[in-house]
């Protein structure tokens, strides 16, 4: 069974940065895509951000594009979220999510979450 734990949220000002990290215990196959969802209070689980675990081509929604960057080591089989530029409508529970599988950016298609890391951003 696969768990996943995420870390590095927390409160920032308005243009500050944050990194989340999602530490993935057991194995992370290959075949895996990670992906970084978000929701903030009333609305919907949004996709931010993923990537295959053995691929380069990151994906990015776009309200995020040239803020956030999504990456990983093999080594300590994490996947990071550096975010920049941070704003407030950022602001949310980020999630860390996989599946086996290409990468979607679709909620409904990710079996393992972890539990959520709260961002806040102050204007």
């Amino acid at each position: 069974q696969v768990q996943l734990t995420e870390s590095g949220g927390g409160l920032v000002q308005a243009g500050g940065s944050l990194r989340l990290s999602c530490t993935i215990s057991g194995r992370a196959f290959s075949s895996t895509a990670m992906a970084w969802f978000r929701q903030a209070p009333g609305k919907e689980r949004e996709f931010v951000a993923g990537m295959r675990w053995n691929g380069n081509n990151p994906k990015y929604t776009d309200s995020v594009k040239g803020r956030f960057t999504i990456s990983r080591d093999n080594a300590k089989n994490t996947v990071y979220l550096q975010m920049n530029s941070l704003k407030p409508e950022d602001m949310a529970i980020y999630f860390c999510a996989r599946r086996v599988g290409a990468l979607t950016t679709g909620a409904s298609d990710y079996d393992s979450w972890g539990q959520g890391t709260q961002v806040t951003v102050s204007s």
